[in-house]
């Protein structure tokens, strides 16, 4: 069975940067799309970020042209470089994987980590 696990979450500034990084165990994923979400207190889960097995990358409106998504399948892994961060992107970022194509619906995905912690603040 698939786990995937992630880290790097944590405290930053504003302006600063972060990386997260998603580990899978029990099967290579290297087929599979997968993506990044957020949650953040009282809202729904949100779409960040998508990358498929070919390469191509999404990613949701909040965070173009400062976060920018990878993947080693290699390494069976995910990451997440996120720059230029504000107090708006403070949630719980998890990581998920499972579906054939990168989708925004958190519902197509089988898999997901516990999540990581990100905080924004001064």
């Amino acid at each position: 069975q698939v786990q995937v696990v992630e880290s790097g979450g944590g405290l930053v500034q504003p302006g600063g940067s972060l990386s997260l990084s998603c580990v899978a165990s029990g099967s290579t994923l290297s087929r599979s799309s997968m993506a990044w979400f957020r949650q953040a207190p009282g809202k729904e889960r949100e779409f960040v970020a998508g990358m498929n097995w070919r390469g191509l990358t999404y990613y949701g409106d909040a965070v173009k042209g400062r976060f920018t998504i990878s993947r080693d399948n290699a390494k069976n892994a995910l990451y997440l470089q996120m720059n230029s961060l504000a107090p708006e992107d403070t949630a719980v970022y998890s990581c998920a994987a499972g579906s054939a194509t990168v989708s925004y619906g958190p519902s197509d995905y089988n898999v997901w980590g516990q999540g990581t912690q990100v905080t924004v603040s001064s």
